[in-house]
């Protein structure tokens, strides 16, 4: 076989690899509707998922979160976040996909995203911000960001998220297989913004 018949064969071979998606759940476990990432996670290992999908929690400091990525042989295509973050005018459970559109915020606030990380703050921000920085997100980085209301201690999900946790994984599912092209609305969050 001709050197250029083997670089044809595995250009095939690369186009036909399975597309590598991270879902990773972002929270502190014990604090009820905050933690549905941590509460999810042995959930979402348990489901059927497309060959190439790699499920794990990134609780632990984004730096250690940068090595991983970093040291993964094939890098990702698609990266997906599941956290629950208080936000304005919405209602508990409501679930808002966002997608990470890049770019810095100032260098003094980089320095405060590391210097968080540094004291154990478990915060999705401060992960996509340093993950930026060193480069290692994908084009396609999402959240799956659902309404968790006020912050409360508790091991189980309120009863307003608990019945929303099949759309929650359809909703990762859908960003798996469609894109944002199965989702009806979506914000877009950016690192230039993400703290003003």
């Amino acid at each position: 076989m001709t050197n250029k018949k083997i670089a044809k064969t595995q250009t095939g071979m690369s186009e036909l690899r399975a597309k590598k998606i991270f879902i990773g759940t972002v929270g502190y476990h014990i604090l009820s509707n905050h933690s549905i990432g941590p509460i999810l996670l042995p959930h979402l290992k348990k489901q059927n998922w497309p060959e190439g999908v790699l499920i794990d929690e990134l609780n632990w400091g984004p730096i250690a979160v940068v090595q991983q990525f970093e040291a993964m042989k094939t890098p990702c295509d698609q990266v997906i976040f599941l956290t629950a973050i208080e936000r304005p005018n919405r209602t508990i459970g409501e679930i808002t996909v966002h997608q990470w559109l890049g770019g810095l915020p100032d260098r003094k606030q980089i320095q405060a995203c590391v210097g968080d990380a540094a004291t154990g703050v478990i915060s999705v921000e401060n992960l996509l911000v340093i993950g930026q920085y060193f480069k290692v997100w994908p084009a396609e980085v999402f959240l799956v960001d659902v309404e968790p209301g006020p912050e409360v201690a508790g091991e189980h999900l309120t009863e307003e998220v608990a019945i929303k946790v099949p759309q929650v994984v359809q909703t990762i599912r859908t960003l798996i297989k469609e894109g944002t092209n199965g989702i009806k609305e979506i914000s877009y969050l950016r690192g230039d913004t993400l703290f003003l």
